[in-house]
């Protein structure tokens, strides 16, 4: 008797899983309601609203030309990133804030890539805040301890009859009258 055996491996199937990792750091806090609130930015705040999906920019001091250039920054990026729709960008009720809709996914964490995203919009931006407050830094080290070719040690500067440049002598108040004298051609009448 003859035993035929015959083994025939299972067939191997991989399924692979593309899994992105992201790693970022904000500098923001959870509202009592879920939304989310983000102060990395010199100019602006920026809050995610959970319930409403939306993006709001608001401007962290005042209302200047320099926070609306960055609210408009941010949300030209979110617009470009595919995270916002474009029409629905508009000012916010709260004054000098801007506002966009969330677009909506099944696919994806609405809060994550949101928040991603603003985390890289923030980190491109990062140099040009932090080259304002060098920038800063550098006039008031010039004020508190400037340089000594632009100096004079107290004391030691030398006495003038006149000093500066604008002329002292001849000047008399216009409105008090008969200060100017005036060269005439005409013949003097006595």
């Amino acid at each position: 008797m003859t035993v035929n055996v015959a083994i025939t491996p299972p067939p191997v199937q991989v399924k692979i899983q593309k899994k992105i990792i992201a790693e970022f750091h904000l500098d923001a806090r959870e509202a009592l309601n879920g939304d989310i609130m983000i102060f990395d930015h010199k100019d602006i705040d920026i809050m995610y609203l959970k319930e409403q999906n939306k993006v709001v920019a608001f401007a962290k001091d005042l209302m200047s030309e320099a926070v609306y250039g960055a609210e408009n920054r941010l949300m030209t990026f979110l617009r470009k990133k595919g995270i916002i729709a474009y029409d629905s960008i508009q000012g916010g009720n709260v004054y000098g804030s801007i506002e966009a809709q969330v677009l909506k996914s099944e696919s994806v964490n609405l809060l994550r890539v949101t928040l991603k995203n603003i985390s890289e919009w923030i980190e491109s931006e990062r140099p040009y805040f932090e080259a304002a407050e060098d920038y800063e830094q550098a006039i008031e080290d010039s004020l508190a301890d400037p340089p000594n070719d632009e100096t004079t040690p107290l004391g030691k500067v030398p006495q003038e009859a006149e000093k500066g440049s604008i002329n002292q002598k001849g000047m008399h108040s216009p409105y008090y009258y008969g200060q100017y004298l005036y060269e005439s051609n005409e013949p003097e009448v006595k």
